[in-house]
């Protein structure tokens, strides 16, 4: 139990499995993924767009694999890549297998939906024979026709039996290094859900609400659902799906994270709406340091408020504070204590240059410590 309980998550406890190199489940860390909207036979765009999400932090990226030529160019993809790659297969299992063949790290996969019991052993020995995991990952938008007529319509019960049908199949064929996804567009349908599923089995949970909408709708909903998981401490690795670039996805996934002490990473910003009382512009210092330091990927946090109401309140628990003052002067914090300060002229590059500074002294004496 920590000083603040209230702020304790217990996590569900889950097998691991290994994704590559990343471990997914057991204690290790909520990873973030996201997935590639280019051509994947399109390697040199697709490698492109996995290097901007690889900079905005990614742990796990997935890639579609619909067609031959999609997995044809998956070896030079993998290569390149410094994260695991996730093949995305749907009903061909001959793509899986040539996937697995290319050095995919983990099969995205509904092992029912790959035909006979040959296929799937099959599959399964191709993933046994390079090393791979799987995801076992249900829609609500594209259940099974036997399982729409049994509850008339998608319901949590209907997707947690789906999800454990395909588990029984790997099961059966001596494979458990699978997790499993149970996703749907309506928030309240993916939350139930998942709910079942963790209490159901200990297979690790991705988990994520699918086709969430554009940047600001879908980041709001998929805070609200994978939010309300992770407080319940369901979840071993998640993905916001956005109509919005992969890193987008990324970014609002740390910050998710972020925002339960989950995983911290890169700058945490306390800042006020502002009001009347500011002493100088927040919205805009704030939008401008947030792109000065997106940079940094040591975990610290800094506050920016406008005025003495709650300023130094809010940098007493912060590692670097701001704090709006009267004539242009203003007060700037160092863990918590006043230590000079500072003119309206500059503000933005000299936190910047405060925040590098810290950062770099924070890697030193992890360094050391090591």
């Amino acid at each position: 139990m920590s000083v603040r309980p209230y702020r304790d998550i217990q996590r569900r406890k889950s097998r691991q499995i290994m994704v590559g190199t990343v471990p997914v489940g057991g204690d290790s860390p909520i990873t973030v993924q996201t997935m590639t909207n280019t051509l994947t036979a399109d390697a040199a765009a697709t490698i492109d767009q996995i290097r901007r999400a690889e900079e905005a932090g990614v742990d796990i990226i997935r890639v579609s694999c619909p067609d031959e030529d999609s997995t044809k160019a998956l070896s030079a993809i993998v290569k390149a890549s410094r994260v695991p790659i996730v093949a995305d297969i749907h009903f061909h299992y001959r793509r899986a297998i040539e996937a697995a063949e290319a050095g995919a790290a983990c099969l995205r996969i509904n092992p029912g939906n790959i035909g006979s019991a040959d296929r799937v052993r099959e599959v399964v020995k191709a993933a046994k024979d390079h090393g791979c995991s799987m995801r076992i990952g249900v829609n609500a938008g594209s259940l099974e026709k036997d399982l729409l007529e049994k509850y008339g319509e998608p319901c949590p019960e209907a997707m947690v039996e789906s999800a454990l049908d395909h588990a029984r199949i790997l099961e059966d064929h001596d494979f458990r290094e699978f997790k499993i996804s149970v996703k749907a567009s309506d928030v309240f349908l993916a939350v139930a859900a998942y709910q079942g599923l963790s209490e159901a089995c200990d297979y690790p949970l991705h988990i994520g609400i699918t086709e969430a909408g554009a940047l600001r709708t879908g980041t709001v909903k998929s805070s609200i659902g994978l939010g309300s998981l992770l407080w319940a401490g369901i979840g071993d690795t998640l993905r916001v799906s956005l109509s919005a670039e992969p890193e987008e996805e990324v970014r609002a996934g740390f910050e998710i994270l972020k925002a339960l002490g989950l995983r911290h990473r890169g700058v945490n910003i306390i800042s006020c709406p502002s009001c009347a009382r500011q002493q100088f512009d927040v919205i805009r210092t704030v939008e401008a340091l947030e792109k000065r330091v997106a940079h940094i990927t040591t975990p610290m946090t800094v506050s920016v408020i406008g005025c003495v109401v709650n300023g130094p309140g809010e940098a007493r628990e912060t590692d670097i504070g701001f704090t709006g003052g009267g004539n242009g002067t203003h007060q700037v914090y160092i863990a918590g204590v006043p230590h000079h300060r500072l003119k309206d002229a500059g503000i933005v590059e000299h936190l910047a240059e405060m925040i590098e500074k810290k950062a770099a002294e924070i890697e030193a004496a992890k360094a050391a410590a090591e």
